[in-house]
């Protein structure tokens, strides 16, 4: 898996992510950290190892219920793990030999989306090409004044 290919998905989730409402979006994802955190279980490629980092995982997405940072650390968790996996040769996908490093590349854009807040991007961007289209540049007409009420004439 490439580099960027990695970058992309998880760009791609931050964006998916983002059309979700708050507080649903915060949920949602202390849920998707979970599940990646019990990804390797089923492999057992680190023994008992595996059943300590799901205790771990599984406290950080629940305190992510309430809090985007134990969701990015959970993230960041989930990416040391998958180190410690493609390092020992036990992929997530066991017929894709360099998942877990893509796996690794990935969770770091996903951590960092959380640890910022988890803001949707999708609402960030609206705004900002809001803005764009309402700035007036020299090759623009000019915005109309707006006429200022006049008082009335005293007699």
């Amino acid at each position: 898996m490439s580099i960027v290919l990695a970058l992309s998905i998880g760009a791609a989730y931050v964006c998916l992510m983002s059309l979700i409402r708050e507080p649903h979006r915060r949920r949602f994802n202390a849920i998707m950290v979970a599940g990646a955190g019990a990804a390797y279980l089923s492999g057992g490629g680190l023994g008992l190892w595996e059943f300590a980092f799901v205790s771990v995982a599984t406290y950080c997405a629940y305190r992510g219920l309430e809090s985007w940072t134990f969701i990015g650390i959970a993230w960041l968790l989930h990416t040391a793990w998958d180190v410690l996996h493609h390092l020992s040769g036990d992929p997530i996908v066991p017929f894709a030999e360099h998942s877990s490093l893509g796996c690794a590349i990935c969770d770091p854009v996903i951590a960092l989306w959380c640890l910022t807040g988890g803001h949707s991007v999708t609402d960030a961007l609206r705004v900002r090409l809001a803005r764009w289209r309402g700035r007036r540049g020299p090759d623009r007409a000019p915005a109309p004044e707006k006429e200022l009420p006049t008082a009335p004439a005293s007699e």
